[in-house]
């Protein structure tokens, strides 16, 4: 065998090694996943126990025998899919509304000559600022005032003012990286602001909208002051709530309680899942100014 044919039969065998920064990077990736799924599965297993096993010292690592008991019981006993119906009217149109109105509001101020734009943007900044627990009286007083308690709308309205801050302000970045020669086109052909909004600059941002209103349902669906502090009426209160609601005086039925939030997690993620591609242009799109 000439030494020409020896030389890339050795390259073959030998195996290129891999980076010590890859592994470093695999590795952190399978911890980040743990720890973001490991919660989820550890509910799911508690879902699918008997309540005698969820009750001693060494909890089952695995539901073995697995029991569907409590699925059945959040929904024939506890009414849970009421709970899922209110919230899913409440964060829908709540993050509709945000969407409407916070995406014209931020298109407005980072592509129109407004004076003092920043002034506002820092003042609805300042706004979002305010713990929750420092508004919700005033709140629950103005919301007794106008008759307003256990009503879907009470809860669409708060969350419409919790929601609107955070629409703004990621829009707003969103929409500066979009080139303005598209409104100036626009503009020479006569078209209105509202026109170039809907017709050019939000099809074109509809991977930013997008994430931005996930985030916004996920922030609405997942809320637990303001819906616990106004509504007691079991056909009004949203799933945290509902949830919470399970916890009698002496006796946390845990079974139930991993299979509700099972339930309502599962929304969550179908959404992520459907909207992922958008989702990741949404995050990415920014990146870069044009």
């Amino acid at each position: 065998m000439s030494a020409s044919s020896v030389v890339p039969l050795t390259r073959r065998l030998v195996r290129p090694r891999i980076p010590i920064s890859r592994l470093l990077i695999y590795f952190c990736s399978v911890l980040i996943v743990i720890w973001s799924v490991g919660p989820f599965l550890w509910q799911l297993s508690t879902s699918l126990q008997l309540d005698r096993n969820l009750i001693g010292d060494q909890p089952n690592l695995l539901p073995i025998p697995i029991c569907f008991d409590h699925f059945v019981n959040i929904f024939a006993a506890k009414s849970f899919q009421r709970y899922i119906f209110n919230s899913l009217v409440v964060a829908g149109v709540s993050t509709l509304l945000c969407l409407v109105i916070g995406a014209v509001a931020a298109y407005a101020l980072a592509r129109l000559d407004i004076r003092g734009k920043f002034g506002v943007l820092g003042f609805v900044l300042a706004v979002s600022m305010f713990p929750q627990i420092a508004v919700v009286a005033p709140l629950y007083v103005l919301a007794s005032t106008l008759g307003w308690l256990d009503t879907y709308r009470v809860l669409i309205v708060v969350y419409l003012a919790l929601g609107l801050p955070f629409v703004i302000w990621v829009l707003f970045g969103h929409f500066r990286t979009i080139p303005t020669t598209l409104d100036e086109a626009a503009r020479l052909d006569g078209a209105r602001p509202l026109t170039i909004f809907f017709r050019i600059i939000a099809p074109i941002a509809l991977p930013g909208i997008v994430t931005t209103g996930l985030l916004s349902f996920i922030a609405a669906w997942n809320e637990f002051m303001f819906a616990l502090a106004f509504t007691s009426d079991i056909n009004r209160q949203t799933v945290p709530v509902g949830i919470a609601n399970f916890t009698d005086l002496h006796y946390v039925p845990w079974g139930d309680i991993a299979a509700a939030s099972v339930v309502v997690t599962f929304p969550l993620v179908a959404l992520v899942l459907i909207f992922q591609r958008n989702i990741i242009s949404g995050i990415t799109g920014g990146a870069v100014k044009e």
